[in-house]
């Protein structure tokens, strides 16, 4: 592969990968806060055609935005309603609501297949877009692209650097201790699973108004399954977890060149094959598997591998909290 060629895959995989960034950052909150929104499916699938439908009907790709992050914050407001205050299993209710929105999605978009419509405008920044190899590859996109890098950045300072952040870690550890030291444990639970379910919308919209522009039946089929499966691989750290989406997104450019490649492969095999890659992947950075790994690396290295990759997740995931 030549360089350009390269340049090339890197700056598709980015552009791919914009998407799932928004929905790992946003269900990272959201279980960081000690809730899964299992919805994550059917989330992103409702909002991308609700995204591109409000789009067409007002000509205004931010209007589009606005109504998926509103749709993509309810949603998460059911799950949060029936995990936080009915106190339900929270597996259960994502499941459901993920196959009723990826249901409803392919139902309510009929009228919309395959439909032109608005998508985000480029925007290279000045100056920046033109230093060599970086420009192109991280300068000459689009404002949703600069917007995934602030929220990436964002997030991780606010987890990592602000007491907030501290007590969003706390109420998903140790909620507990965390009302004891007089956080509102409730409250806040409510307020991250809705603003992670916010982000799932604009993931949804991002789809349908950027990256795979339009609309089709599935038109994000098993990308919410993916985000899932990257906030585990990337250790409920949102940093890592944009690398892994960053790490699909390579996988997925370098299939569609692979495309170009080996024609007489069948399209659906190298269609999954980013898919099943993600999957050997979480399997091979799980507790067995890494510790046979790092076994053949030298003591020194093999511990500092073993803290950079091993992760656990946050200890009050899942379960009910009963505020007395």
């Amino acid at each position: 592969m030549s360089g350009e060629q390269l340049l090339i895959v890197l700056s598709t995989a980015i552009a791919a990968a914009t998407p799932l960034v928004f929905a790992v950052l946003g269900e990272t909150l959201s279980e960081r806060a000690g809730v899964i929104n299992l919805s994550a499916e059917g989330t992103i699938m409702f909002c991308a055609m609700a995204g591109f439908a409000v789009a067409l009907a007002s000509g205004s790709v931010v209007v589009g935005f606005v109504i998926a992050a509103l749709i993509g914050a309810l949603a998460a407001l059911v799950v949060g309603f029936c995990a936080i205050t009915l106190r339900q299993s929270q597996i259960a209710v994502g499941f459901v609501l993920a196959l009723l929105l990826s249901d409803l999605a392919s139902f309510l978009g009929v009228p919309i297949v395959r439909v032109p419509g608005p998508t985000v405008p480029p925007l290279p920044l000045p100056l920046l877009s033109d230093v060599p190899l970086l420009g192109p590859l991280l300068f000459r996109k689009d404002a949703l692209v600069y917007l995934s890098y602030i929220a990436i950045a964002l997030t991780w300072l606010y987890l990592y650097r602000t007491r907030p952040g501290l007590t969003l870690r706390a109420i998903g550890e140790q909620p507990n201790a965390a009302f004891a030291r007089g956080a509102d444990v409730v409250r806040l639970r409510y307020l991250y699973v809705i603003l992670g379910g916010a982000l799932m919308g604009i993931a949804g919209a991002a789809f349908s108004l950027d990256f795979k522009a339009g609309w089709s039946h599935r038109h994000t089929g098993g990308y919410g399954w993916i985000a899932l499966a990257i906030v585990i691989f990337g250790g409920w750290n949102p940093l890592r977890a944009a690398l892994g989406a960053y790490l699909f997104g390579i996988l997925q450019s370098l299939a569609s060149v692979a495309q170009d490649q080996f024609q007489n492969v069948p399209t659906q095999v190298l269609t999954v094959a980013p898919f099943v890659l993600m999957i050997v992947l979480l399997v091979l950075t799980s507790a067995g598997w890494l510790d046979r790994l790092a076994s053949y690396f030298p003591p020194a290295t093999r511990r500092r591998l073993l803290q950079m990759l091993r992760t656990s997740p946050p200890a009050a995931l899942g379960k009910p909290f009963e505020q007395d």
